[in-house]
């Protein structure tokens, strides 16, 4: 059981870091390239897509880091790892909810000034840049907790 949650979290954080960098390299310079106007347009029809693809991440990621926490829990350093690696979860699950659920939604529902949406989508990608770290580092941090 142990091996299959370390799995979970490890390869789970893996995905999700992976999923996000896809999404910021093709489609974040893609949505870059474009007039405000066919942004909006754009964003709005495929956003569903990569909602889509989030809790196919999150769910195995969460029951993995949750699960590798709770069987290494007796193992000081073990356990710290893995509560840092579930912290850096929690803190991109933070962001999701707190940032980018409802930029996305301004996005979608063409709520930002069109003279905005290009700093506004800067913005968006920096801070994406930093939950692909924030899911990279928590896989990183579970391979080491198995060392």
């Amino acid at each position: 059981m142990r091996a299959i949650f370390n799995i979970l979290a490890i390869s789970g954080s893996g995905m999700f870091a992976g999923v996000m960098l896809a999404i910021g390299m093709i489609l974040g310079n893609y949505w870059k390239s474009l007039p405000p106007e066919t942004f909006f347009d754009a964003f709005s029809q495929n956003s569903r897509f990569i909602m889509s693809a989030v809790p196919l991440v999150v769910i195995p990621t969460a029951v993995g880091l949750i699960g590798s926490l709770w069987l290494g829990f007796s193992d000081g350093r073990s356990r710290t790892l893995w509560l840092i690696a579930l912290a850096c979860f929690a803190a991109v699950i933070a962001l999701t909810g707190a940032y980018y659920v409802p930029v996305n939604a301004e996005f979608a529902t063409k709520s930002v000034p069109p003279d905005q949406v290009m700093a506004k989508l800067d913005a968006w990608l920096m801070i994406h840049n930093v939950r692909i770290g924030l899911a990279a580092i928590a896989s990183a941090l579970g391979l080491l907790a198995l060392m």
